[in-house]
């Protein structure tokens, strides 16, 4: 830990049946109170994270990436899917809250891929580069097929006087972004990469909320033009896909308001804009295979007698790739 940083625990317990407890946690400390046991909230979580190191993770290549116990080629969950993984800070880690824009992919590309999220709330480049090679481990069985980046709203930040922060200069950010293209690039042939840029923000909202919380804070949409400028022409110079998300948000007369929940991450409104943009990118690009969700297959796609029976009485309807309960019919 840096000197000067704080670390947040969480005090509270929380009660679970104790045969639950057992069952799904059988290396938690419990104190038994009457049928009922009480669990450290924090030794939760460092059970959580220990058990999901040994997960196997699939995706579109018949083998498993990561853990042990079940036996070469064995799966968490089958059949295999294609993976996209989102990574990146709390834009990311947010994205399936308040109608996120990573849950309107999940929708999108259901029985077609596996979005995985891989989101850190307070991130930039610098914490992210520090954990690449264990996020994305170059030696795994399996790779992803595509790789959604996001930094450079907490990089962007103005620099604290007493040097602790998220603040990233932005030559460094640049070469940090750099090395994160580089290694994903490296992955395999066939794992593709997006990144975003930063969006702007609604810098009175940012202040009123944050006044009394967070000291000498400077979130300012300058700052964020520098930064989204820069991954984009990092981008063309690397060959990297990239979403201009300060300028698609820009695009729309009342962004101010309507993109966001507190003058920074996203709202409902907010994620449809960077999905709008991703599917633009996808439906553009020359990849083979193509990602875009129309091209792709549909797991367990084929005709049956089981599905409903349509209005002649002798025919089935298939409903595998309905669309109806969508919001927005995506292109």
């Amino acid at each position: 830990m840096r000197p000067g940083s704080i670390r947040a625990t969480n005090e509270f317990s929380r009660s679970f049946p104790l045969e639950y407890v057992s069952f799904l946690y059988p290396h938690a400390t419990t104190v038994k109170k009457a049928d009922k046991c009480t669990i450290n909230h924090s030794l939760l979580h460092s059970h959580s994270v220990s058990s999901h190191a040994s997960h196997k993770f699939v995706s579109s290549g018949g083998k498993t990436a990561g853990g042990e116990g079940d036996g070469a080629g064995a799966e968490m969950v089958g059949p295999q899917r294609p993976q996209f993984v989102l990574f990146g800070s709390s834009i990311v880690q947010l994205s399936y809250a308040n109608g996120g824009w990573g849950a309107i992919l999940s929708d999108v590309y259901a029985r077609k891929a596996d979005i995985v999220l891989r989101g850190y709330y307070g991130w930039n480049s610098r914490r992210a580069v520090e954990v690449l090679h264990q996020v994305f481990p170059k030696d795994a069985a399996t790779q992803p097929s595509l790789v959604i980046v996001y930094f450079g709203g907490n990089d962007s930040m103005g620099p604290h006087s007493s040097g602790l922060g998220p603040h990233v200069p932005l030559p460094e950010y640049i070469e940090h972004m750099r090395s994160i293209a580089a290694h994903l690039q490296s992955l395999s042939d066939t794992t593709r990469v997006i990144f975003l840029s930063c969006p702007p923000v609604n810098e009175a909202k940012v202040r009123a909320g944050v006044s009394g919380i967070f000291s000498e804070l400077v979130r300012t949409n300058e700052l964020c033009r520098q930064y989204s400028e820069a991954c984009i022409e990092l981008c063309q110079e690397v060959g990297v896909k990239v979403v201009d998300l300060w300028t698609a948000f820009q695009k729309r007369d009342d962004w101010l308001n309507a993109c966001f929940t507190d003058g920074v991450h996203l709202s409902a409104e907010g994620s449809k804009i960077v999905v709008e943009e991703i599917l633009k990118v996808l439906k553009g690009a020359e990849w083979e295979p193509s990602l875009h969700w129309k091209s792709m297959l549909t797991e367990f796609g084929d005709d049956s007698p089981y599905d409903l029976v349509a209005f002649d009485g002798k025919t089935t309807l298939n409903p595998s790739d309905w669309t109806f309960h969508r919001e927005i019919q995506w292109d």
